[in-house]
């Protein structure tokens, strides 16, 4: 090993090898150029942004929904989708209404011009998931998806629980 002020090529290489194999650490970066991705396609498919278009295709196929259903559809927080409704409203995208069996939810329903911008996109993103499947077989995303099911479950136990199950050494 060299001194400490000196960079170590080998080492830096073998820290570089353990990184590739943690998990914790390639999930941001998978995430981010996921977002930059689909941003880009977004950018392609109408200038809709990621939320935007999350908001359109779901309330296109599934139609009118609470806010907990898109939240849930959407595997995101119920208070941050609350916050970005809004303006997605005041584009003239969706509407929002009070549930008349419950006031306390809000029904989201896709508004014509929301059905535009979702026309628009709509083929582009088609194209995004087309191209994944050139890269990765039915089966192969499959086993994926199986795969992102099981770390979430783990990621969300409780910390206590993984601790008692696995002390530190």
């Amino acid at each position: 090993m060299g001194k400490p002020d000196t960079k170590d090529a080998a080492r830096i290489k073998a820290r570089r090898t353990r990184e590739d194999f943690n998990v914790f650490s390639r999930l941001p970066a998978v995430y981010s150029a996921s977002r930059k991705q689909g941003q880009q396609f977004l950018q392609m498919g109408g200038g809709l942004s990621i939320v935007e278009w999350r908001v359109l295709w779901d309330l296109h196929e599934g139609g009118p929904m609470t806010i907990r259903d898109l939240a849930a559809l959407q595997r995101t927080d119920h208070s941050l989708l609350s916050r970005a409704l809004p303006a997605i409203r005041d584009k003239g995208y969706v509407t929002m209404r009070r549930d008349a069996d419950d006031a306390r939810q809000t029904i989201v329903e896709i508004a014509p011009m929301g059905e535009a911008a979702y026309a628009q996109a709509a083929p582009v993103m088609a194209a995004r998931r087309a191209a994944l499947r050139d890269v990765f077989t039915p089966d192969e995303i499959e086993t994926f998806v199986g795969f992102l099911d099981r770390l979430e479950e783990f990621l969300r136990q409780p910390v206590e629980a993984l601790i008692e199950k696995n002390p530190a050494e």
